[in-house]
């Protein structure tokens, strides 16, 4: 009270932090609600306290994180406003001015990657963008590379230099709301304006977000929706550009790596309210080709691609970026005229993983006799595609793994990486 009223009367003193559960995972809906509930607690609290409620609210300032959800980010944003105007008019504010809200924004760490890490750049200017066009007051762009190391002059003038192009060149800054009247937009802000506020008023029943915290509840909720999330990053369902989908296969990053780049995961004191863990989507599949790279032999995969063309060649492509995902060597093949020749080139490789590439129709034929040729001489055989009705005949005759489209493929990377010790 002090500080408001007497030492900074001319500062925001009072930052409401949503960037915390955007970092550990949560939902666009939840960052919302939940820093939403925060602020109320500010304010009841302070105005408990003598503070008239015009005067806290001019103090306060929402810091939120932007992800590469471009509009549903726009419309987090305005819905921001807009519950926050209604809650703050429950507590008699009459003034239009009162009701508005400074807001903040800085670049997701969530969904940012150590591979590819020019990536991050395209992902922090889109999120820019909806920062801009939502109309936050502030905006912070969160160089490139603060991922692996401490950012550079380089990151951090492209880092500016973003932010500069987009009021300078774009004129983000000379449109109050350029999203108003969108069809689209207005319809996402409403709907996730409804989802968050369910969730603020269940909040609220439980007596504020102070007990929700202390029963878990927060905590509870933003671990199923990051569970989530991470299983579909697992599954590839959602792709994050260079590290679980089209690897940079020359790329290796472990000797560039000069700080600790797990942002968030350190050892924080247990105690009787669960945690938040801090931590970025893209971790899990890093840390298994930093494993790869750190190990004293690299696995190799030996593409055997045979028979139909496109069926070969696109099965091919499928299994090198799967493989690639680890930081696996890859050896692929224009395709054999005889299986003999194949299962002879594939011995001579040495290659730990023999891969078979072809077509559904042709494994019928095919799989067997390359198996048998296989069998007991290489570590590991596995089949591009998942022919159903022969599974079981394939597995009998040699065949380790099958991997496709709805592949774990960060649960059969790591038992590759396991395996073949590599882990």
């Amino acid at each position: 009270v002090e500080i408001i009223e007497k030492q900074l009367p001319k500062f925001k003193v009072i930052t409401v932090n949503g960037n915390i559960f955007h970092n550990a995972g949560s939902s666009i809906v939840q960052e919302l609600a939940f820093t939403l509930a925060e602020a109320n607690e500010y304010l009841a609290a302070l105005t408990e306290r003598g503070l008239s409620a015009e005067n806290v609210t001019s103090k306060m300032m929402f810091s939120f994180a932007t992800g590469s959800n471009y509009f549903m980010e726009i419309a987090k944003l305005r819905a921001a406003r807009m519950l926050w105007s209604q809650i703050v008019k429950q507590y008699g504010v009459k003034s239009e001015e009162s009701c508005k809200v400074f807001i903040h924004t800085a670049s997701s760490r969530w969904n940012k990657s150590i591979y590819d890490p020019y990536v991050n750049m395209l992902r922090t200017t889109t999120e820019s963008m909806s920062a801009a066009i939502s109309g936050a007051d502030s905006i912070a762009v969160a160089p490139f590379d603060f991922t692996y190391k401490k950012s550079d002059e380089f990151s951090y003038r492209i880092a500016r230099n973003q932010q500069i192009l987009l009021k300078e060149e774009s004129y983000l800054d000379k449109i109050v709301d350029p999203a108003s009247g969108s069809y689209y937009i207005e319809t996402l802000t409403n709907s996730i304006a409804q989802y968050a506020w369910n969730l603020f008023k269940e909040i609220e029943a439980m007596g504020g977000f102070a007990a929700a915290v202390k029963k878990g509840f927060l905590q509870s909720e933003i671990g199923k929706v990051a569970q989530k999330r991470d299983m579909d990053i697992a599954n590839r369902k959602v792709t994050i550009l260079g590290t679980n989908q089209y690897p940079n296969l020359q790329e290796k990053m472990s000797d560039k790596i000069t700080k600790e780049y797990c942002f968030g995961c350190k050892t924080l004191p247990e105690g009787n309210i669960p945690i938040l863990k801090q931590y970025r989507g893209a971790q899990a599949f890093e840390d298994l080709r930093l494993q790869t790279e750190k190990a004293t032999k690299k696995p190799t995969v030996f593409l055997f691609t045979y028979g139909n063309l496109a069926m070969r060649k696109a099965r091919a492509g499928f299994a090198s970026n799967f493989f690639g995902l680890a930081g696996y060597d890859i050896i692929d093949n224009p395709g054999f005229a005889s299986i003999e020749e194949g299962v002879k080139a594939a011995l001579d490789s040495k290659a730990e993983i023999i891969t078979i590439c072809s077509s559904d129709d042709e494994y019928v034929e095919i799989a067997v006799p390359i198996c048998n040729g296989l069998k007991d001489k290489v570590k590991n055989i596995t089949l591009a595609g998942f022919p159903k009705d022969h599974i079981e005949e394939f597995k009998k005759a040699g065949v380790d793994e099958f991997i496709h489209v709805k592949t774990n493929a960060l649960e059969t990377l790591n038992n590759y990486q396991k395996n073949l010790g590599v882990a």
